[in-house]
């Protein structure tokens, strides 16, 4: 049973004989290692091989299997800068032998590589413009490529989980490569609208929600030029730019609702279709849990989703430690039994991150993001938070017990 799960790479793993132990030693009980993953470039500070990883383009870690994929119009790219073809695989045994348990991380709509080389794949702004690091989760291909891919990682073998990335809408935020996109102040608000998609998937889901897409096209437009221009009085941005007041005022109550209708059907659908195919693929017991964020218009690597819909399809998800208050609140009634709500807590200080932490009430289990990448300043501070959460874990639930026992 998870407690403690820490993000891994493969290459974390491989050639580090110490890996596994060390992430015992800061008290994981799961590592989510990564099966299919976008690219990247990432430090390796205890590696007695290396110190810097280039990882080029989006990729499994694992050979992709030829009759899965047949003659697929969408179909994942191999690694090969791990030194060997299933990285996964051999770093997956070396976890398990330390005594880990493991759970395929995968990358679903978020892949430079095929929405670059497929962009009528990929998601198209209001302006045209391809978002080449996004996939469009509304065109049946791409759900299809994205139920395959699960189903894939979830049959590597001794995988007990999958934990699910952009599965969901992906958009304008969180970029890839060089980003030289910082010039223009958006908020959450800019940004969604920067997201909406208009390929020829997403302007039939407008029609259907009685939006007409051209004209919504125009007002997408309309809504963001005083933000191009720089105005401090865009309407929404000024005072208020996270919530969902904003992005009405920016776009028109009514066309804003039909965007977010249609992109809540095509979430749910999408996820309901991956999870379907990994259930069929993995079987019982198997735990699929979503990294979401419980603001439903969010997009970039945590998805907004609806809590209580994500939660009837998967067992669990994964949200941003702060977010977790809002997760469950915005959840009506108690939680389905054995759900998930994960608090995602980044310990790597000079990301951003708080290695000192104590996990959120409510939250279920914690994860780690991301040893692999920590200071050894970062990896003991974090190992006492760790510590400390454990020991009120236990508490807990040995006062629940003892309250049982005497009722």
């Amino acid at each position: 049973m998870t407690a403690v799960a820490a993000f891994t790479y493969p290459w974390d793993i491989l050639g580090d004989p110490a890996a596994p132990a060390r992430l015992r030693g800061i008290g994981a009980d799961t590592a989510v290692l990564a099966a299919a993953y976008h690219s990247t470039t990432a430090i390796t500070p205890r590696h007695p091989l290396h110190r810097v990883v280039h990882a080029p383009y989006s990729a499994t870690y694992y050979p992709p299997g030829r009759e899965r994929w047949g003659d697929a119009a969408l179909r994942p790219v191999p690694q090969h800068w791990c030194g060997v073809a299933d990285a996964y695989g051999h770093a997956a045994r070396q976890l398990r032998d330390a005594g880990l348990d493991v759970h395929a991380w995968v990358v679903l709509a978020h892949n430079s590589r095929l929405a670059r080389a497929s962009p009528e794949h990929a998601v198209r702004n209001a302006y045209g413009d391809s978002l080449g690091w996004a996939l469009c989760i509304a065109q049946p291909t791409v759900a299809r490529y994205a139920a395959t891919l699960a189903a894939e990682a979830a049959a590597r073998p001794g995988t007990s989980g999958v934990e699910l990335e952009s599965a969901g809408w992906y958009g304008h935020a969180h970029l890839h490569a060089h980003d030289k996109t910082s010039g223009v102040g958006f908020r959450e608000a800019g940004r969604y609208l920067l997201s909406l998609c208009f390929c020829h998937a997403c302007r039939a889901g407008y029609a259907r929600q009685g939006s007409h897409p051209g004209r919504l096209r125009v007002a997408v437009r309309d809504g963001l030029e005083p933000l191009w221009r720089g105005e401090l009085g865009a309407p929404g941005e000024a005072r208020d730019g996270d919530d969902w007041a904003a992005v009405q005022a920016l776009l028109g109550a009514e066309e804003a609702n039909a965007t977010l209708r249609h992109r809540l059907t095509t979430a749910r659908e999408f996820q309901g279709e991956v999870i379907a195919a990994v259930r069929a693929q993995a079987g019982p017991g198997f735990r699929v849990v979503l990294h979401a964020d419980p603001v439903p218009y969010a997009t970039g690597a945590n998805p907004g989703v609806v809590i209580g819909e994500a939660l009837a399809a998967a067992d669990g998800v994964v949200v941003p430690a702060a977010a977790v208050p809002a997760a469950l609140a915005s959840h009506d009634g108690p939680l389905p039994p054995g759900a998930v709500v994960a608090a995602n807590h980044q310990i790597v200080g000079r990301m951003g991150g708080r290695p000192d932490f104590t996990p959120p009430r409510g939250a279920t289990e914690i994860r780690l993001y991301h040893p692999g990448l920590a200071s050894g300043e970062d990896l003991r501070t974090a190992a006492g938070s760790v510590a400390r959460y454990l020991a009120s874990r236990g508490h807990r639930e040995h006062g629940t017990v003892t309250e049982r026992n005497s009722g």
